[in-house]
């Protein structure tokens, strides 16, 4: 069997300061990586700076992957084209009425800001449907038209479309598509029951109109992009990660670009569980903290976390499966500031890439993480290669003018407040992904990734207990390693409420096998031969009388046995301490996740050296790094990452420098390198 035509394998990660390319050469096995500014007022520009600089020829190209931000920032930005919402007469203003929570419960001042539709672009047209899917009242159609003209005149070419109970029965918001499509052929119409064909109107009504509002933005970029490419001699589809964790080519991005809102977090997620699953731990958290924020997302017994209760701005619910992933304002960016009660805080303001922190010396004079690590000493003073070179003085300067002067503290106690600060923010949060989620850290690796992890990863896996801390290889790009490993994926559901005792088999199988018909017909249309389908079948169960439900896989055959039931219940006492297995129990909503299966890029496996043959490693240097728990100021080996061959152990505290981040050793901990090249760190076992 010869070589490959095209032997790479490329995936593309947009972050807020940085853009991120990871090359994986599928013969050699090999993974190299590339790191360019990313440019917010085009993310396009920094993707192919980033492809130039991966020095990769497009025509060798077998698959490109792309996690992109352009939705996530849409929304946060809210800068749409002019849209408009079709509902049921007397719904007008579900969206401003939505469920009643606050973002900030006891300041009645504070409410979640203005729906993504202007109520003047929000019509009514007459027609009911029941709960059950029967027809009360047909469609005015006359009604429909007038809207639909009414939009014309106004020149509003994006339209969701969420009629009461389409769910049951779609019938009404196709006559009003279709309507639609005849008056304005250029619209871009968004369906509830095709977005989301669910109950509970607020989070359909929310989602559809996140997917309306994004699909001209979204698929206008993407089809940039793809042409782009193309010219470059690249031929194969353009994937693009979405928040469940698989990817979508740009055909059905059109439909559903809301899928896009949570795509680059999705990707670190999915690179440490197989960072994890790799180095044998089945439970692992996942740090990945970058310029701007950090990531946190949790892998239990080899599986990631979904939810599907989420939001990229509180208050406008995306009720579409996500990987979970807990955003928090803590990056090497991140501000440091005193408040009016005079304490310290970290966040979760950020420098963010222009002006970037004071040491950047690009017109930031705020004390930053990156600063206060530069300060220590933990931080050397160039990064990227040597093509960003940092300024210990600015943040010398910045530090003792906002933090240390205020306080009355030295300034490098000052300094290693702010981390600590940092440090307390990010346990905070595993903490609350983990512990309130029912699972105890000290069962759990951490795996650190972004350009900052590997610098404060061992000492919040230490206010954590957690007993090991694992960094990749290449740290600063976790998530665009993460594009390299998703499939085609797609989550369907249908609602399908019915007691236990009183399931029709046939009936439900029939369900499932119409769902995986239309999934087949979805992963076919991109390209996916049958053989390399896979579907996974789920149940959301609940306690009769219980509001929500639990997702559960269902096991074996895929049908709901005794097994499931018992994994619910089991799930249950995990998730709030409680379950009943004497309460009846009711099926609520089935789903699919169907995968289209890509080939996954094998990475390189080394030969791992005893460590008792080994010479101590050279350093590459020393520099003077201050650890309070070390009695302060000492100096410490710096070793070059690629100089360190697998079986080396080093004892901290030390530092180990690398292209794309840099590891703090702690003192007291130790340090070894595994098979696949990564930093395992073992809290409290120096040697």
């Amino acid at each position: 069997m010869g070589q490959k035509e095209k032997p790479y394998r490329i995936a593309v990660d947009v972050g807020g300061t940085f853009t991120d390319v990871a090359i994986s050469n599928t013969q050699t096995h090999e993974l190299t990586v590339a790191k360019v500014p990313s440019t917010p007022h085009d993310p396009m520009e920094a993707v192919l700076n980033g492809l130039a600089e991966g020095g990769v020829s497009l025509d060798e190209v077998e698959i490109l992957s792309h996690g992109t931000t352009v939705a996530t920032n849409a929304l946060i930005q809210r800068r749409f084209p002019p849209a408009a919402l079709i509902t049921t007469k007397g719904f007008r203003d579900v969206l401003e009425i939505r469920d009643g929570t606050k973002d900030e419960l006891w300041d009645a001042y504070v409410d979640v800001g203005p729906p993504y539709i202007a109520r003047r672009n929000r019509y009514e047209v007459t027609e009911r449907i029941d709960y059950d899917g029967v027809e009360l009242t047909p469609l005015n159609v006359e009604e429909a038209r007038e809207i639909a003209r009414i939009l014309r005149r106004k020149k509003i070419e994006t339209v969701a479309v969420c009629f009461l109970n389409s769910h049951a029965n779609a019938e009404h918001e196709q006559q009003m598509a279709h309507i639609l499509a005849e008056e304005l052929p250029d619209a871009a119409v968004s369906t509830s029951a095709e977005i989301l064909p669910e109950i509970f109107e607020y989070e359909r009504f929310s989602t559809t109109v996140s997917n309306a509002v994004l699909a001209p933005l979204v698929s206008g970029y993407v089809n940039r992009l793809s042409e782009q490419l193309k010219e470059g001699g690249y031929t194969g589809d353009l994937l693009l990660l979405h928040s469940g964790g698989g990817s979508m080519t740009p055909q059905m991005v059109s439909k559903y670009p809301v899928r896009l809102a949570a795509s680059g977090i999705a990707a670190g997620a999915i690179a440490v569980q197989d960072i994890a699953t790799r180095c044998g731990y089945p439970n692992a958290i996942g740090l990945e903290m970058g310029g701007t924020s950090t990531d946190i997302s949790l892998t239990y017994d080899g599986e990631i976390r979904i939810t599907k209760q989420w939001q990229v701005e509180y208050g406008f619910p995306i009720t579409f499966p996500s990987i979970e992933v807990l955003t928090i304002g803590a990056g090497g960016g991140s501000l440091a500031w005193i408040d009016d009660a005079g304490s310290l805080r970290n966040g979760p303001q950020s420098a963010g890439a222009d002006p970037g922190p004071a040491c950047y010396e690009r017109g930031g004079d705020q004390p930053t993480n990156t600063d206060a690590n530069l300060l220590l000493g933990r931080l050397g003073d160039s990064l990227i290669g040597g093509a960003l070179t940092l300024s210990k003085d600015a943040a010398k300067e910045s530090i003792e003018r906002v933090v240390a002067g205020p306080l009355n503290l030295e300034l490098d106690v000052a300094a290693e407040d702010i981390i600590k600060v940092a440090n307390a923010n990010m346990a905070d949060a595993v903490r609350l992904l983990s512990i309130r989620r029912g699972y105890d850290p000290r069962d759990f690796v951490l795996v650190v990734g972004g350009g900052a992890g590997a610098l404060h990863g061992a000492e919040v896996a230490r206010d954590l207990s957690i007993p090991t801390v694992v960094v990749p290889y290449y740290p600063g790009v976790t998530s665009a390693q993460g594009c390299l490993l998703v499939d085609i994926r797609h989550d369907l559901s249908q609602m399908y409420q019915v007691a236990m005792q009183d399931i029709d088999a046939n009936d439900l199988l029939d369900t499932f096998h119409g769902m995986e018909d239309r999934a087949r017909t979805k992963l076919a249309h991109e390209g996916v031969p049958e053989e390399n389908m896979r579907f996974k079948r789920t149940a959301s169960l609940r306690y009769r009388g219980q509001w929500r439900s639990l997702t559960v896989e269902l096991p074996g055959s895929g049908t709901l046995t005794d097994e499931a039931l018992a994994l619910f219940h089991e799930e249950h006492e995990r998730e709030y301490s409680f379950s009943d297995r004497t309460k009846e129990v009711e099926l609520y909503q089935v789903g699919l996740v169907a995968i289209g299966e890509l080939e996954s890029p094998p990475f390189k496996r080394y030969e791992v050296t005893d460590p008792s043959t080994l010479s101590a490693p050279e350093a590459a240097s020393e520099r003077d790094v201050y650890f309070s728990s070390n009695g302060g100021w000492a100096t410490v080996p710096v070793y070059q990452r690629e100089d360190l061959q697998p079986g080396v152990r080093l004892s901290g505290p030390a530092i180990i420098d690398q292209f794309d981040a840099t590891t703090v050793v702690p003192p007291g901990d130790l340090a070894e390198i595994d098979e696949w090249k990564n930093i395992r760190i073992h809290i409290g076992q120096a040697e």
